[in-house]
């Protein structure tokens, strides 16, 4: 398998065993709700964080969401995206070493990562997954980073996602719509998403018009492009008309025996007077309760940046709207994330989520 090396790797390969555990301070002014909800905000460096939360939730965690840093190169943020602060050079200073002071912002972005998802990896249950906003900046490095770490085969998906709504015409060569998140399974054998509810409007193009006693049914095309040996046979309607066979480069998806043994079934559609090219009825009650998620997301499923930070808006106080971190996610595409690696989204001792944000 290939690997990934860098400038400092092996002073942070084994750095999460020595970083030590710490108590987790309550403060009562900033709580609410009950205590023992199980809910937890805690502010700090996300590494100190981490391993004070393993001892009570290692391998209980269902899904993870992180949003690290991009590494973009950019200073000029509320959130200084170049692993380049003082926090990150003193830590690189006594982690590291004297090595660590000759380090690009690539080498200093690996360096950070790397502990934190071993850690993570830590408290991840077998049938648990983790997501990880990324753009082009690392995206290559996380995919080897997250390979040697979970393992190649436990990885999913790379989800794209549409993150505006409109073109940057001020791009200097294209147009960057996109960010990506990274999916990865504990063990990708065990783990298995939620389908995503089924929007209404997909629901409604079931209907009943042969009153079928099974209920609501769509249809689907019984033609297709890929050679089938047995896909190709005449097949009578029941107006009496004969059809040849599929269309020109066409094959039936399914074997003559077979056709007849739906037609038997009442499950071909031959059109209201009969007559009609073959069509196979899918019904309503014997479809998955959701869709199976999939890879592309857009912004208008699920929000994009510029709707994010109106809600920030909305929420918090800023001197200039300038001040509003640039990429927030909108709270309309993060629960898709909780809800394909969790059950809808609840928070229970036993299916326990985690979100880690940009804390450094």
């Amino acid at each position: 398998m290939p690997t990934l090396n860098w400038i400092g790797k092996d002073a942070v390969v084994k750095h999460h065993k020595e970083v030590p555990f710490r108590l987790l301070e309550l403060v009562p002014e900033l709580s609410y709700g009950e205590a023992d909800s199980g809910n937890l905000i805690v502010q700090g460096d996300n590494l100190h964080a981490l391993k004070a939360l393993l001892p009570r939730y290692a391998g209980q965690v269902k899904c993870i969401y992180i949003d690290p840093p991009y590494n973009t190169g950019n200073e000029g943020w509320v959130y200084n995206d170049n692993v380049n602060s003082p926090e990150i050079r003193r830590w690189l200073g006594e982690v590291v070493g004297k090595e660590g002071e000759t380090l690009d912002r690539h080498d200093r972005w690996l360096c950070m990562m790397y502990p934190r998802l071993v850690l993570l990896r830590q408290f991840l249950r077998e049938d648990g997954a983790i997501f990880v906003s990324i753009d082009d900046n690392e995206m290559a490095s996380l995919r080897l980073l997250m390979d040697e770490i979970f393992g190649v085969r436990n990885f999913v998906a790379t989800v794209l996602w549409q993150k505006v709504f409109a073109p940057k015409n001020s791009a200097r060569h294209l147009s960057e719509d996109h960010d990506y998140i990274v999916v990865y399974a504990a063990n990708a054998d065990r783990w298995r998403p939620n389908l995503i509810p089924r929007a209404e409007e997909a629901t409604a193009r079931y209907k009943n018009p042969d009153n079928d006693p099974r209920g609501p049914w769509t249809s689907g095309d019984l033609q297709a492009r890929n050679f089938y040996s047995e896909g190709t046979y005449p097949v009578t309607c029941p107006s009496g008309r004969i059809i040849a066979g599929p269309g020109k480069g066409m094959y039936w998806r399914i074997s003559k025996e077979k056709f007849a043994e739906l037609d038997r079934d009442g499950r071909i559609w031959w059109g209201p007077d009969g007559n009609n090219m073959p069509r196979l009825k899918r019904f309503l009650s014997e479809v998955k309760d959701g869709i199976v998620p999939q890879t592309l997301w857009l912004h208008k499923d699920v929000g994009h940046t510029q709707e994010a930070k109106k809600e920030l808006l909305e929420l918090v106080e800023f001197e200039s709207s300038d001040d509003v971190f640039i990429t927030p996610k909108p709270t309309c595409r993060v629960p898709d994330d909780w809800l394909i690696g969790s059950r809808r989204g609840l928070l229970l001792a036993r299916e326990v989520m985690l979100e880690l944000k940009r804390c450094i």
